[in-house]
């Protein structure tokens, strides 16, 4: 298990394989590189050289107490970049990888060539998020009782709770589905660390910042997606974008698990976009 320390200290985890362009996968909260190997790194190894690692305080990362906002998440990226020398990357994130993802082209667009942005969400709209009446509730809350996990009716729109919740819920993709996951490490992160607070700090990405991001963006969302606002805006607001809207499914949210060949079918689109 290769791990590099960053120049701040923290030590990440990361993989890579295959042969190709470089391509960076980033993934989101309470996940770890395994979401892309279950499925789509297998499909992109042969043409691709594919590097995966475990964001801070996830998977065999260190869990540093701070640090988990977008802004120094990117500079974590950039420092693993800059130790595995790779120049320039297309960098494809989900949910708060695709974050992620955008920050990085926007702080550094000379170490991007393009970004696929999966499910994102924008710390900049939280506000739209945080009232009651967003749909993402409702699909969160239903998630969970699906799964037999019943949700009291004033913990409803508790982020907190919820994500706990969510971490009680057993295995759904792959080798191990239906058994429980091993939830302690996530538990620690979301109770002894800042994340909660920092996924939410706007720092060097407000609304108005966004168009100045010039880096190709292909955005990639599921139909019904509860974050389709996010979707909405960023096709609006980027200046070199192109979009793809995936059929409907169960989760709605996790097209690298849910959608694994459609989702890597528009990975291979953006880089012969790219390359006409």
């Amino acid at each position: 298990m290769p791990k590099t320390v960053l120049p701040s200290g923290v030590r990440l985890h990361h993989m890579t394989v295959g042969d190709g362009p470089d391509l960076v996968l980033v993934h989101g909260i309470t996940g770890n590189l395994a979401v892309w190997h279950l499925h789509m790194v297998p499909l992109l190894w042969d043409r691709f050289r594919v590097t995966t690692y475990d964001l801070r305080g996830h998977g065999y990362s260190d869990m540093p107490p701070t640090g988990y906002d977008a802004d120094t998440m990117a500079e974590d990226l950039l420092q693993l970049l800059d130790a595995l020398e790779i120049e320039r990357p297309m960098i494809v994130g989900h949910s708060y990888g695709a974050d992620i993802a955008l920050y990085f082209a926007h702080l550094h667009p000379e170490r991007v060539s393009q970004v696929v942005a999966i499910e994102g969400a924008l710390p900049a709209l939280i506000e739209a998020r945080s009232r009651e009446e967003w749909e993402g509730w409702g699909h969160w809350v239903e998630m969970l009782e699906r799964a037999g996990r019943k949700i009291p009716a004033d913990k409803r729109t508790d982020v907190v709770y919820l994500l706990k919740a969510s971490l009680e819920v057993p295995k759904k993709w792959g080798p191990l589905n239906g058994l429980p996951r091993n939830a302690a490490p996530y538990l620690r992160l979301v109770e002894e660390t800042t994340i909660a607070r920092d996924y939410e700090r706007v720092g060097s990405l407000p609304l108005e910042a966004v168009p100045e991001i010039e880096t190709p963006v292909t955005l990639v969302w599921t139909d019904g997606s509860a974050f389709m606002g996010t979707h909405d805006f960023l096709v609006d607001a980027l200046p070199n974008v192109r979009t793809v809207v995936l059929p409907s499914t169960e989760w709605g949210h996790f097209g690298p698990l849910e959608q694994p060949e459609a989702v890597t079918a528009e990975i291979v689109s953006a880089l012969e976009v790219e390359a006409r």
